[in-house]
């Protein structure tokens, strides 16, 4: 894990309110967060305890009604609505429960869009594919379509579709939560991989058999984060009592 430097995600005091028939829903109250490069964090809490919509803010999908988020070093409320598109396309991977592939789509085509407006050549982008396919196991299905996938294969195929760009930040909203207890043991050793490859992972997971592939734990209850803990292989890692 890298400390140097300023933390790749950065929020302070983020809030989020939704407004339904005027009811007041807090989402999120008052998290601060950070995440440095290189790191694996795991957020864990009950259903709707907030995790999702966090994870919808780093990914840049949502915005806060108060607060600072800071991405790369720069105030999120500062990027454009094109800027936020550029860096969602360029520097955040998504794996979300459902897999979200498009089903009138082959391996290959689904793994592909996310380079479609990178200004990459056909060649480069193939080459780019293949490479993310061979990655998860799944270059020898490339031709099948999602209907066609057990729910495993279908969870790699969304994760070499996360990774297919290089992204710097992987963002994983219960990836397991679909899978029988092989497959997701599976998907968090890919997981646990891409980050021995210096990606940055931010996962959210009410599941705590997956707590010993994060480095630290992050418990969200009620919207706030109310515990953190640092996994004891890291601690031992970084010279801490054993």
């Amino acid at each position: 894990m890298n400390q140097d430097g300023d933390p790749l995600i950065r929020l302070v005091g983020v809030r989020k309110v939704f407004f339904t028939d005027e009811i007041e829903t807090h989402a999120l109250s008052d998290v601060h967060l950070e995440v440095r490069s290189g790191e694996f964090v795991e957020v864990m809490g009950p259903s709707g305890c907030g995790k999702s919509t966090l994870l919808a803010i780093v990914g840049l999908l949502d915005t806060p009604s108060a607060g600072e988020y800071w991405l790369e070093g720069r105030p999120v409320y500062e990027l454009s609505v094109s800027e936020r598109a550029r860096v969602r396309n360029e520097s955040i991977g998504f794996i979300f429960q459902a897999f979200n592939l498009i089903a009138d789509m082959t391996v290959f085509e689904n793994v592909e869009l996310p380079l479609t407006y990178r200004g990459m050549s056909q060649a480069e982008r193939r080459r780019a594919v293949l490479d993310a396919l061979e990655r998860v196991g799944m270059s020898h299905r490339m031709d099948h379509y999602p209907g066609q996938l057990s729910g495993g294969q279908q969870q790699r195929v969304a994760a070499a579709r996360a990774v297919v760009g290089q992204p710097r930040i992987l963002l994983a909203d219960e990836p397991t939560g679909n899978l029988d207890s092989t497959n997701g043991e599976a998907v968090m050793q890919l997981l646990r991989e891409l980050h021995g490859e210096g990606t940055t992972i931010l996962m959210v997971t009410h599941d705590p058999r997956y707590s010993r592939f994060a480095e630290r734990t992050v418990h969200l209850f009620d919207g706030r984060i109310v515990e953190e803990s640092v996994a004891e292989s890291n601690r031992t890692r970084s010279g801490g009592t054993p």
